[in-house]
């Protein structure tokens, strides 16, 4: 296909309409690939220890360690399908609505004469963000379940083969409401998040744009860090109580050990302390950081193939 043909295909209407979602959803499913393990480990560090103050305090090399000891290297990409499905759908749709977000305001501002401003991109980032994570709940739900399958005794585990299989399961024997566990502190982990990660992103290299005189591709990448920051510290409370509800199952009498996101809250502080929400920081950043990096790149560099 020659250059003008394929310019002609991108500027299409219907296809300028849809390309925000298919790139954000590529360039999602791309940085899951790299940073999965890195998220397995995060997970198993959330579930140490539940219900106690004390108890093991596990850090991300013994996790590694302790995954690869007892089955093999590629556990560590245990619940890929449910990651890369997650992507899909949550990240398609939260960086299309976002970018969608950002066309009308900058469409608005313009007509006003005037430019948009941090609490434009927030409101734009929070929106996208709180959208796409209530539609990938399911998705979010099934990678956790397959990444804490692990911690369980041999024989209550569930061994499930891939995430459509997971979904199947948890819809036959929990209804499917239950794909919504966990959905709040999702939700509300999604709209910390991409206001960190979209609207510092957006801002900073609005800064570093106008302070700076680095480079294009040095901008994206200093922004995208900083980004990654915000996006971790904002968001880990919130990602440290949906990854308990959402490995929780009813007991023999349908009993939860949590009741919701609040009651997470209370009784992670209570019997675990306050600092138990952001233990394993270090660990996260390095899985939301890499992850917005990557994510941020790829997404530039598809918009500018497909400008």
């Amino acid at each position: 296909m020659s250059e003008s043909k394929s310019n002609d295909f991108f500027h299409k209407p219907a296809v300028r309409s849809v390309l925000p979602f298919v790139n954000g959803g590529i360039s999602g499913m791309v940085a899951t690939t790299v940073v999965q393990p890195i998220d397995m480990v995060k997970v198993r560090i959330q579930l140490a220890g539940e219900g106690t103050a004390g108890g093991p305090k596990p850090t991300a090399l013994s996790v590694t360690r302790q995954i690869v000891s007892s089955g093999k290297v590629l556990d560590l990409y245990t619940g890929l399908s449910a990651g890369l499905l997650r992507q899909a759908i949550y990240t398609t749709a939260r960086l299309g609505f976002f970018e969608k977000f950002m066309i009308a305001v900058n469409t608005r501002a313009k007509a006003q004469g005037t430019k948009v401003g941090f609490a434009e991109r927030a409101a734009a980032g929070l929106s996208a963000g709180g959208i796409a994570a209530f539609i990938g709940n399911p998705c979010d739900l099934a990678l956790i379940r397959m990444q804490s399958d692990g911690l369980k005794p041999v024989a209550e585990r569930a061994n499930y083969k891939n995430v459509i299989d997971a979904l199947v399961r948890i819809t036959q024997n929990e209804g499917v409401t239950s794909l919504w566990a966990g959905c709040w502190p999702t939700v509300v982990r999604a709209m910390a998040l991409n206001f960190g990660q979209l609207a510092f992103f957006s801002e900073a290299k609005a800064q570093f744009e106008t302070h700076t005189n680095w480079s294009l591709k040095t901008r994206t990448l200093a922004a995208s860090a900083v980004a990654g920051f915000f996006a971790s510290f904002f968001s880990l409370p919130f990602d440290f109580v949906k990854t308990r509800l959402q490995k929780q199952t009813k007991g023999p009498k349908g009993e939860l050990h949590y009741n919701g996101m609040m009651d997470c809250f209370k009784k992670v502080a209570q019997q675990e302390g306050i600092g138990r929400f952001y233990r394993g920081f270090g660990t996260y950043y390095v899985r939301i950081a890499p992850h917005a990096m990557i994510t941020l790149l790829v997404l530039d560099y598809l918009g500018f193939l497909t400008k």
